[in-house]
């Protein structure tokens, strides 16, 4: 019995991943600038793969691989953003400007290549 709600909580649990994931997808397509894509793939992209690990991690009957899924959240989690920030940066210095419609731009007075 109890096997079964874990199964039903973790099928649930993936569906919601797959969800998100399938929201990052669409907003990568719809998007307008390399900014706002990195934005929706970087936070829906992470909760989706967050919550299908936290399936794996719920359904799986060996205690190693629900510890190596828990680490993939973490480590998730932990270096999504950073990499994100850096790409946005790079690619900001490198000459892509945000498209028309952005209101706020905090870089726009900064000069090429400083830090």
């Amino acid at each position: 019995m109890i096997m079964q709600v874990v199964q039903y909580v973790a099928g649930l649990f993936l569906i919601v991943g797959t969800g998100f994931s399938l929201l990052a997808a669409a907003g990568i397509l719809r998007f307008p600038d390399l900014y706002t894509r990195l934005h929706a793939a970087t936070k829906a992209g992470t909760v989706g793969a967050g919550f299908v690990l936290l399936a794996i991690a719920i359904s799986a009957t060996d205690l190693a691989v629900s510890f190596r899924a828990l680490g993939g959240i973490i480590f998730l989690v932990l270096t999504s953003p950073i990499a994100a920030h850096l790409l946005a940066r790079a690619a900001y210095l490198a000459g892509d400007r945000p498209a028309n419609i952005t209101v706020v731009n905090d870089l726009e007075n900064e000069s090429r290549g400083t830090p």
